[in-house]
């Protein structure tokens, strides 16, 4: 089970007061997969961090799956496993979810929406990142 390790955030020399960066790792889970009914079962495990200067809430998620027969789905939902967050500066939420495919590969996209302090919302993105069963050798 190799981990493949993603991460987006916003560049820029100055600390912008509402910020959140996104880092996610993605895994092939083998005992809930089934290969030959061709179901695909990967984990991924999500950590928002706040590298503001004020706290913001992660309010809503809408993630685009995108299996290896170019098949997408949105998935779009209140809060992140939940939950809806509020972080301070320098805090952080970390929590696993998992992606059923029907292919051994696919890829995972999307955005959050968040709201500042002062009650002003924004979109925090998170940049795309593979879902693929590893090769196996005999």
């Amino acid at each position: 089970m190799g981990l493949q390790r993603f991460e987006s955030a916003a560049w820029g020399k100055y600390v912008k007061p509402f910020e959140l960066k996104v880092e996610v790792e993605s895994e092939y889970v083998p005992e809930q997969s089934d290969p030959g009914k061709q179901t695909y079962v990967f984990a991924y495990r999500v950590r928002i961090t706040n590298t503001g200067e004020r706290p913001a809430q992660v309010i809503a998620r809408h993630w685009i799956i995108v299996d290896g027969n170019n098949q997408r789905q949105d998935v779009k939902g209140l809060g992140v496993v939940g939950q809806q967050p509020l972080l301070g500066p320098g805090e952080h939420f970390e929590y696993t979810s998992g992606c059923p495919l029907h292919t051994p590969v696919g890829s995972m996209r999307g955005s959050y929406l968040a709201v500042g302090e002062d009650g002003e919302p924004f979109a925090v993105p998170i940049e795309e990142f593979v879902l693929a069963m590893p090769r196996t050798l005999h």
